[in-house]
């Protein structure tokens, strides 16, 4: 099973796709999201934020502060400002 993973600043879409795994830096530490993961609502901090997609490899997108959301296998990440995936 996949969860929905959507980056997204004020701007532009950074990264959006199928991910086994995501983490985000959370206003109190980093806080890793997998699929099944309970609904949460984040501070994000600036930092790095690491996708592992359900094929590839793992993307890494600079982001700066903003929050993350979890519902139903969906993870929303809005930010300020990043630097998108395919950028690097």
């Amino acid at each position: 099973m996949a969860m929905n993973v959507d980056v997204v600043s004020t701007t532009a879409a950074l990264w959006t796709g199928e991910a086994s795994s995501v983490v985000v830096p959370a206003a109190n530490g980093s806080m890793g999201i997998l699929t099944g993961h309970e609904p949460v609502l984040s501070l994000l901090q600036p930092g790095t934020v690491r996708i592992t997609p359900t094929s590839g490899s793992q993307v890494e997108v600079e982001v700066s502060e903003g929050f993350v959301s979890v519902d139903n296998n969906a993870v929303t990440v809005v930010v300020e400002s990043g630097t998108p995936a395919d950028a690097k």
